[in-house]
């Protein structure tokens, strides 16, 4: 038994982790870490009284004025409901779009699954520049061809992106298209790892193709929807390009399209004849990252640990 001991005591430092992981965690920590924690510190500073003086402590008086300032908080609050519906049109319409795409892959041929692959996720590399440019000139009322397109059907011509009730649902179904295909592929990977035994053996029991989806790959794949959940509210409440790209900053009309993304902008850099606020824009951006952290949490304790029982 000493000896034994005396040979896990002596066993060398795995220094090829250090070696691996060393560089991440170096760029993560100076890029990411750092970065956020002086955002956190940021914001509980009030700007120097005298230009080039030092910032003035004022502890969480900035996240006071955030939720009661009647300048800020219906700006605040209002963008915090956008987002919640910018992301529930992600999660109920893009995610179930790309769970259904990627089973449709799995069934056609190796060489066609390929070609179809990478139309799907050609919008994906597209810049937001250009997605922007090329839906306004879609959606446009007076010389685009979605109202053609949609008078088919009988859906009266409109403004799409210029009145209030339509913009948001209407910006939200463009990062659909642009980004399904991110989802679609972790779907597909995680549908391609289904051993083909189990898919056989409920064919071969006369289940359906119904039933062998949600009663054998779906449990399955349930790890994967998971992580394209808390991957789409991370994202969708850190968005802002596409909103600004479109919209501007003021994100029209009348803040319809305004994102926590798009408040930090303006609160931070300030627009028109307002003057920026940096430590009032790391108090946003604090706010962000405390919704953000709250639906990670959740996440972690609710569904991730269901998922393990599961497993197990």
């Amino acid at each position: 038994m000493n000896s034994l001991a005396k040979s896990i005591s002596r066993k060398k430092f795995p220094t090829h982790l250090l070696v691996f992981l060393g560089p991440a965690f170096i760029i993560y920590t100076l890029f990411m870490v750092i970065p956020l924690v002086d955002s956190l510190r940021l914001s509980l500073y009030a700007p120097a009284e005298i230009r080039g003086g030092a910032e003035q402590f004022v502890g969480l008086a900035n996240y006071q004025r955030l939720l009661t300032d009647p300048n800020l908080s219906p700006r605040l609050f209002g963008a915090i409901g956008n987002n919640f519906l910018f992301f529930s049109i992600h999660m109920f319409v893009q995610n179930p779009i790309a769970l259904l795409l990627a089973t449709l892959l799995v069934t056609v041929a190796k060489r066609a699954s390929s070609v179809y692959r990478t139309l799907l996720f050609t919008p994906t590399v597209l810049s937001f520049v250009l997605v922007g440019f090329i839906w306004q000139i879609i959606l446009n009322p007076l010389w685009g061809i979605a109202d053609d397109v949609l008078g088919i059907f009988g859906i009266q011509s409109q403004p799409w992106l210029g009145l209030p009730g339509t913009a948001l649902p209407v910006l939200s179904l463009i990062s659909v298209w642009q980004f399904v295909g991110i989802p679609m592929m972790l779907f597909l990977v995680a549908l391609l790892g289904i051993p083909e035994e189990l898919l056989e053996a409920a064919r071969v029991d006369g289940a359906s193709a119904w039933r062998v989806f949600w009663g054998i790959k779906f449990p399955l794949i349930l790890p994967t929807v998971g992580i394209v959940s808390i991957l789409t509210f991370v994202g969708n409440f850190n968005a802002f390009d596409l909103v600004y790209t479109v919209q501007g900053s003021l994100a029209g009309p009348n803040f319809a399209t305004d994102l926590l993304g798009t408040f930090f902008y303006r609160t931070f850099f300030g627009f028109q004849l307002q003057p920026g606020n940096p430590t009032m824009g790391a108090a946003v951006a604090g706010v962000m990252f405390l919704i953000i952290l709250l639906g990670v949490v959740l996440y972690l304790a609710v569904w991730q640990r269901r998922i393990t029982q599961y497993e197990l």
